[in-house]
């Protein structure tokens, strides 16, 4: 190990690690938004700001650039005969609604009924956090969470639901804090048997 890097912490890693360029029209757009709003770009504290919003805001959006399908490619076939319903529960994400871009911050329950192989829990999470860095609502990044899983796994069944809060509503507008909404998707044996539904369902705490 190289002797500089020892007693770094993570901000020192991150301050190390290259700023990728800004494009002057952006950062031109994020100053129109800081005057439109009613403060001074050119103020000591808003001088780089419009870099770091620009920066901020790609990080964002990684998920533009990421194919969800890539985490469902290997799979395991070895599971010692297991044909019981695989679930993540609690999986935390954070979104931009594409209405306000505002902040979606919430979590997803993630399963499914396996047919002939499995794929590895973290790839779960990684699907829908791939959807969730896009400019999103809430109905169909539960959709794209569930279909991806569904055509790419081919599994008997899948149960995706999302809980979460969202600032457009909370920090704005109805100004209601404390309201979480609850999206659903149910595919093959969730959906068409309702005995399936509500064991998932009770297995997820819902």
């Amino acid at each position: 190990m190289d002797d500089s890097s020892e007693g770094r912490g993570n901000g020192d890693l991150v301050a190390a690690m290259p700023k990728i360029p800004v494009p002057d029209d952006v950062a031109d757009a994020v100053r129109t938004l800081i005057r439109w709003a009613g403060d001074d770009p050119t103020r000591e504290g808003l001088l780089d700001t419009p870099q770091r919003v620009a920066r901020a805001w790609k990080e964002y959006c990684s998920g533009y650039s990421d194919d969800p399908s890539v985490h469902l490619s290997r799979i395991f076939e070895e599971v010692g005969g297991y044909d019981e319903i695989v679930l993540l529960k609690d999986i935390p994400f954070q979104s931009h609604c594409e209405h306000h871009m505002a902040p979606i911050i919430g979590k997803a329950h993630i399963a499914y009924l396996p047919s002939n192989w499995v794929v590895g829990i973290s790839k779960l999470a990684r699907v829908l956090h791939t959807y969730a860095r896009r400019l999103q609502v809430q109905e169909r990044l539960t959709a794209e969470v569930a279909n991806c899983i569904w055509e790419h796994l081919r599994p008997h069944g899948v149960a995706v639901v999302i809980e979460a809060s969202h600032a457009c509503m909370t920090a704005r507008g109805v100004r209601t804090p404390g309201v979480t909404m609850v999206t659903s998707r149910m595919m093959g044996v969730f959906r068409d048997d309702e005995r399936s539904r509500k064991e998932i369902l009770a297995l997820m705490g819902c």
